[in-house]
Parts: C-alpha cells; sequence; structure tokens
C-alpha cells in the first residue's frame, strides 16, 4: 500500500501554464547546454553540431507547442541555409517535420508542406546570406525583418495543402481565419532572432569554417 500511495505521489497534473512555464524551462536548458557544450566540439565534426541543432528544433517543437504557431524551427531553419547552406537547410527541415509529425503533433499531406516551406525558407536565406550576414555575424535589424516576413510565407506555404481536399475558392477565407496564428509565428520569430541568432550563428560560423576547411584538404589530396 506504501508503495502504491509513493508512486501516486507523482501522478498529478500541471496546468497549462504550469505545464508551458516547464517546457520553456527546458528548452533554456538545452539552449544553454547547447552554447556552454559546444565548445568541446569545437574540434569535431561540424556534422555533431548538425544533428545537435536538428535535435534542438525538434524538442524546440514538441516543447512550445502549446503556444499557437510559436517554435524555434523557422528561424534555426534560416540560420542553417544562410551558415551551412540550402541543401542542409532543406534535410534538416524534412527530419523535423516528419519526426515530430509522425511521432507527436500528429503526420498527414500537410507534413510535406511543412517540410517544403521550411526547405524553401532554407533555400531563400541561402540565396541572400550575403544580405544577411555582414563581416561574418548576422544582421539583426536584416534577420528579424526576414524572419517575420518568413512567418507569412511559410504559414501560407503549408495552408496550400487545404487544396487537396477543397475548391480554391476556400484559399483566401482559409488564410484571413488563419491571419492571427500567421502573426503569433512572426512575433515569435522576431523574438527567436533576439534570443538565438548571436549566439547559434556564431556556432555555426565556426563550424561552417571547419566544413570548409575540410573540404579543401579533401581537394588538395586527389
Amino acid at each position: 500500500m506504501l508503495a502504491i500511495n509513493m508512486y501516486d505521489f507523482h501522478n498529478f497534473a500541471l496546468s497549462p501554464m504550469q505545464d508551458l512555464f516547464l517546457n520553456v524551462v527546458i528548452l533554456s536548458s538545452l539552449i544553454f547546454a547547447i552554447l556552454k557544450g559546444e565548445r568541446a566540439l569545437e574540434k569535431s565534426s561540424p556534422f555533431i553540431v548538425l544533428a545537435t541543432i536538428t535535435t534542438f528544433c525538434i524538442a524546440g517543437r514538441i516543447l512550445l507547442e502549446p503556444i499557437p504557431n510559436v517554435q524555434p524551427v523557422t528561424v534555426t531553419i534560416i540560420l542553417v541555409g544562410i551558415f551551412f547552406g540550402a541543401p542542409w537547410a532543406i534535410a534538416i527541415s524534412g527530419v523535423v517535420a516528419l519526426s515530430t509529425n509522425l511521432l507527436f503533433l500528429g503526420h498527414g499531406p500537410w507534413t510535406i508542406f511543412q517540410a517544403f516551406g521550411w526547405g524553401f525558407l532554407g533555400l531563400t536565406s541561402s540565396f541572400f546570406s550575403q544580405h544577411l550576414l555582414i563581416d561574418g555575424k548576422i544582421a539583426i535589424r536584416r534577420m528579424i525583418f526576414f524572419a517575420v516576413a518568413s512567418a507569412f510565407v511559410f504559414d501560407w506555404i503549408v495552408s496550400t495543402s487545404i487544396l487537396l481536399n477543397n475548391d480554391i475558392s476556400m484559399l483566401i477565407p482559409y488564410l484571413a481565419n488563419g491571419l492571427l496564428f500567421d502573426i503569433y509565428h512572426a512575433i515569435g520569430n522576431a523574438v527567436f532572432v533576439v534570443w538565438l541568432a548571436s549566439p547559434l550563428g556564431d556556432i555555426m560560423a565556426r563550424h561552417r569554417a571547419e566544413l570548409r576547411g575540410n573540404s579543401v584538404s579533401e581537394i588538395a589530396t586527389y
């Protein structure tokens, strides 16, 4: 009986606000661990850093799911496009969309639209990287503008998934109905740029240099 009561002690539910607060604390701890632990990886393969960034995107999307349309994936994918190029941004977009939807958030035809949307933003940020990266540092004001605009682009791309089973006449009302959630996404992106762009950008810049150096060495050996 005592053992049952001890197990029941852990069987309680948090309120939505308490749950959200706990998730934000966990995500903040994860960010702190990445920023502190990355120094130990400085001489390791950049692919480990990319895997860590992917894990961060997955965790961030799941932990912040209670906040409508707010998660760090969009800004992180944009940064990957800037520092590592479109192929890596597209690859991480697919992994994040598929893994989070399949295991936690609900999988369906919209998953491919989410992967495409994030991949498109990674491609676009790679194309504009010279305007977003000045002297090796993220131009925060430009990045905020780009991230805010990207929120609407991503959401509108994902919204076109309704055309799979609805007439095109439904698209405009659907977009108008979701405008508030687009604004949430845009505000969240602006906050994540201020919070994460510089520290994550510094990490990516260091390991991008290593990746390029490794590529040059490999070419020189032929």
